[in-house]
């Protein structure tokens, strides 16, 4: 592809930090790094019409994690750990919100819910209510999790639920359209449909080696997530989530983000739908991928969920489904790192992109000396 003058000026030379993803993270470090540095010249490259991975494709859950969550968290971390990573997805959700506003996300904290399918299961985790809690009272200052009863009219689920106040759902077509906006606003540019190849550090300049050319940025900064593994030597395997969402319905009373199974199935209201995902943990070796798409067997046991537990006796059609990529690992922290004098990362959300997605792009941009 042959270049203009004002292409080449404006766009593909002389750029002061190149990003790899505008995804949440690669959107809040620039706007991060133009706070830092209010003259600098940011590019983003983005393989994607949209943002390829999850940023745009996720449940809007503004949550931390529920109680078979964090007990399964337990069993491989430190009751330390689990406390700092509860505390940076809180603290992630307060840095976005801060950030772009609760009217600009739509966001409503009504609250969200675990559910349980088995006595075994919701006692394990009934019992630890109190421990969990005394672990996050520092960090809170009042107990998160409670006890309530069933007051949606589920069905073949007990009738009691773990509820958490502080947790909140939000659209991410619009958190994504407004850091797209404030990205802009400060001066940031976009390429889409450009995915990198290979890049060569240089003393001087990092050169990029793209499918519609080369060109050079003084640092680049790598915000792929899911899709890292290609392009650096970081411990991250993609995790495709698959998600579906009714058609509008009639009377739904169903108010609330909602967690079963150690989170690996979750589902909202939005727009008086139901919008249901997970399933992941039916195959684990078939969704670690990077290839956009659905199976019958996570598909079908979506909508069995929706038919016996969330919405028994009620008409409903599903209107249409899609999938994201995550990233995760062995560990569930994050990685942030400088990867040599002008390469950096900040990758492996754990799929909780919109809790510290903020976050982790601000941290990214910190590394940058």
């Amino acid at each position: 592809m042959s270049f203009s003058y004002w292409e080449n000026k404006h766009w593909l030379t002389g750029n002061d930090f190149t990003i790899v993803g505008s995804g949440i993270v690669g959107l809040t470090c620039a706007i991060y790094l133009k706070e830092r540095f209010p003259k600098a010249k940011i590019n983003i490259l983005e393989k994607g019409v949209l943002p390829q991975g999850a940023s745009t494709k996720n449940a809007g859950f503004a949550c931390f994690g529920s109680v078979s969550e964090l007990l399964g968290d337990l069993k491989n971390h430190s009751s330390e750990e689990v406390v700092q990573l509860i505390k940076e997805r809180y603290n992630g959700l307060q840095t976005l919100r801060n950030l772009v506003g609760d009217i600009g996300l739509d966001y409503h904290q009504h609250s969200g819910y675990e559910l349980f399918t088995d006595q075994v299961s919701f006692e394990n985790c009934n019992s630890s209510l109190e421990k969990i809690n005394k672990m996050l009272f520092p960090l809170f200052k009042d107990d998160v999790f409670h006890l309530v009863d069933n007051k949606f009219n589920f069905k073949n689920c007990l009738s009691k639920y773990i509820t958490n106040k502080f947790e909140g759902q939000l659209d991410p077509g619009k958190m994504m359209s407004q850091l797209l906006r404030i990205a802009q606003k400060n001066g940031v540019k976009i390429l889409n449909n450009t995915f990198v190849k290979t890049y060569s550090e240089g003393k001087t300049h990092v050169k990029i080696h793209s499918n519609n050319g080369d060109f050079t940025t003084s640092n680049l900064l790598f915000a792929t997530n899911g899709f890292s593994k290609n392009l650096v030597d970081v411990d991250v395997v993609p995790a495709r989530a698959q998600v579906l969402i009714t058609k509008p319905l009639v009377d739904l009373s169903v108010k609330g983000v909602f967690h079963m199974e150690e989170g690996y199935y979750y589902f909202r209201n939005i727009d008086n739908r139901i919008l249901i995902g997970g399933g992941r943990n039916l195959d684990f070796k078939t969704e670690e991928t990077t290839t956009f798409g659905q199976t019958e067997l996570i598909q079908s046991k979506l909508e069995k969920l929706l038919r016996t537990v969330i919405l028994p006796g009620k008409d409903f059609q599903v209107d249409y489904s899609w999938s994201g990529v995550m990233g995760v690992g062995t560990q569930k922290k994050p990685i942030l790192k400088q990867l040599s004098d002008r390469t950096y990362c900040g990758v492996r959300l754990g799929g909780m992109g919109v809790a510290i997605g903020c976050s982790v792009g601000k941290q990214l941009a910190a590394l940058v000396d």
